[in-house]
């Protein structure tokens, strides 16, 4: 039989079919300032451990992609050093006990450069993967990212990463505008809000699915390890 690059994995609202070789994935903010003790997300009274849970999950979303050689993505929340990019709207919203650009146990929060920025060393990128410095919550805004995929002729994307209801859906409400078909890994995505996540997940998959579909990873390993046996 003649081999195919294409997997088909079952999901809701219905099937959703990539061919690897348009396919990216896009893992959202899995800083250290995120979901390690000390960062941003605890400074706002958060249990960061919600975070931290998903990342063996997330590990081998990017070691599948990796196999079966998906363009892959890793985005980063941060500002530079400056703030110039990080307007009071967003910098002086709500009551943390530390804000953006305020000194933490991880240096200057969500500042590029700084340790707290960094991706967690568990899911640090691999060289020739791309990594996307952005300021807003979602991964297309004052980003290069819709040039990089468009350069590599990437049609459909994968997500994953945190929080699910802030910085994924927002990026993957960006993606369907831009006219991306997208895939929001279940559990490989979470947030401080357990709630939050489930409400997020039924509004992407709702209405046909209006922003894009969801699935499980076992969905996507069943499907993987079956396209390989069928080759």
């Amino acid at each position: 039989m003649t081999p195919t690059n294409t997997l088909t994995i079952d999901a809701q609202p219905g099937p959703f079919s990539i061919d690897s070789a348009k396919t990216a994935l896009v893992v959202i903010d899995m800083q250290r300032d995120f979901i390690e003790p000390g960062g941003f997300g605890e400074s706002l009274g958060n249990d960061v451990s919600l975070l931290a849970d998903i990342v063996p999950t997330v590990a081998a979303l990017l070691a599948f992609a990796r196999k079966h050689h998906w363009f892959v993505v890793h985005t980063r929340e941060s500002h530079a050093p400056d703030l110039s990019d990080c307007p009071p709207a967003k910098r002086l919203r709500g009551a943390p006990n530390a804000r953006i650009g305020d000194a933490g146990p991880m240096g200057r929060i969500l500042i590029r450069g700084e340790p707290g920025n960094a991706i967690i060393e568990p899911l640090a990128p691999l060289a020739g993967e791309l990594v996307i410095d952005k300021p807003g919550k979602g991964a297309f805004h004052a980003t290069r990212l819709g040039e990089e995929l468009a350069m590599r002729g990437v049609t459909h994307l994968v997500f994953a990463g945190v929080t699910t209801e802030v910085c994924v859906q927002t990026s993957m409400r960006e993606a369907n505008d831009r006219g991306y078909d997208s895939l929001l890994i279940e559990d490989a995505t979470a947030s401080y809000f357990p709630a939050f996540k489930q409400a997020t997940l039924e509004m992407v998959r709702s209405q046909g699915g209006i922003v894009g579909w969801t699935a499980p990873f076992a969905s996507l390993i069943k499907t993987g390890e079956t396209t390989q046996a069928w080759k």
